[in-house]
């Protein structure tokens, strides 16, 4: 059939539409197989290696005052010198105590090119499915301050936990007969954190560890042990139970962090017990110190937060690098549920009480004076 010029015009047009749209297609394909869960995040090679993109996920914020105004600033300024990045390059989130929304944020920090994550867990089960997402898309995972129940982490950086309820416990063993005899009782409750932190679980192995054989030989005396959710709330009711239970007699009050002691201290005042019992406590809170040199708590632990943050940007440094993480772990952590062996840097936690704050946390500006000293007497500790 021949064609008249228009026509051949026309079915000119026509051919180009059909190629442009096959190609388009064709480009279409390649794009989607690019953005697919098999592959690499963006901007890295396989398993973080020139990663340059740093997802930080933190498990909240009412529980301690340290995730976001302490680990937060210094975890990033750690990054970016180990890393040469700037603020641009750390994509950071908190999920305020939710383990669904700290997963919607991994997965979110992943889909925006994430090539290493470092996670503190909200809840250290949970959290294993972000390590199954990430190991999906070839991206290394630093556990920060709690152990994710995964086999798969790459690298674990804390302190020593069983050390942290060691000190705790030790405190107390060195220190009970005074609150004894002022209370006429031995009576001893024990408020421990989060069943779902593996750290709470250790804190509380370490603390066995120091005050099971007093209270074999009846020295001390366990009468109330429940795990909370590190909340204050949760912590003043399981002391106002055990205040009920014993008719208001007790001489030692293990508490798991110094968020919870605040409370039970709130509780203890309501019946006339503050400054009269031992009440322990760890993070070393700027209220706590405040409350040591007051009277109120007897000890808090302080662990160097600047340490840790560190320990995690060499270890997300090393992996950038391509070097096996191995060679810089100072020991290995077992995972509980697999026993796999997790490479880690684990610092030494610091009991700190009246004695030494002045020595520990003002040398270190941890807190300067007068954060600590405000409402507190002139003299105390020789700090105010």
């Amino acid at each position: 059939m021949k064609l008249s010029k228009g026509q051949r015009g026309r079915w000119s047009l026509m051919a180009g539409i059909l190629l442009f749209t096959l190609l388009l297609s064709a480009c279409g394909s390649v794009n989607s197989n690019t953005t697919s869960s098999s592959t690499p995040a963006a901007n890295s090679g396989p398993d973080g290696k020139g990663c340059k993109k740093i997802g930080v996920s933190f498990p909240e914020t009412n529980t301690s005052y340290r995730w976001d105004n302490q680990d937060k600033p210094l975890l990033i300024s750690a990054l970016k010198n180990a890393l040469s990045i700037t603020d641009n390059d750390i994509i950071y989130n908190n999920a305020n105590g939710s383990t669904a929304t700290q997963q919607t944020q991994a997965e979110s920090m992943l889909t925006r090119g994430a090539c290493i994550l470092v996670v503190a867990p909200s809840d250290s089960k949970v959290a294993a499915a972000i390590v199954d997402k990430a190991k999906a898309k070839h991206v290394p995972v630093v556990s920060y301050d709690r152990l994710i129940n995964s086999k798969d982490v790459t690298a674990y950086v804390s302190f020593q936990g069983q050390d942290v309820g060691k000190l705790q416990g030790d405190y107390i063993a060195k220190h009970y007969q005074d609150y004894v005899k002022k209370n006429g009782t031995t009576n001893t409750v024990i408020i421990n954190g989060s069943q779902t932190d593996n750290n709470a679980i250790l804190f509380k192995e370490g603390l066995h560890t120091s005050l099971d054989p007093l209270f074999k030989n009846n020295t001390l005396k366990n009468v109330y042990e429940q795990f909370t959710d590190w909340t204050g709330p949760v912590a003043q009711k399981d002391m106002e139970a055990a205040l009920s239970r014993t008719g208001n007699k007790v001489a030692v009050a293990y508490v798991a962090n110094d968020n919870m002691a605040e409370s039970v201290i709130a509780a203890l005042k309501t019946v006339n017990l503050d400054k009269k019992v031992l009440v322990t406590g760890q993070d070393a809170a700027q209220v706590a110190i405040t409350n040591i040199l007051n009277g109120e708590q007897a000890m808090t632990v302080y662990k160097p937060y600047g340490k840790e943050a560190e320990s995690a940007a060499k270890i997300v440094a090393a992996i950038s690098k391509g070097d096996d993480v191995k060679t810089i772990a100072t020991t290995n952590v077992a995972e509980t549920t697999s026993n796999t062996q997790i490479p880690s840097l684990l610092e030494e936690p610091i009991a700190v009480d009246l004695s030494n704050v002045k020595d520990t946390i003002i040398k270190d500006n941890f807190y300067t004076k007068d954060q600590v000293c405000k409402g507190v007497a002139a003299g105390a500790g020789g700090v105010c």
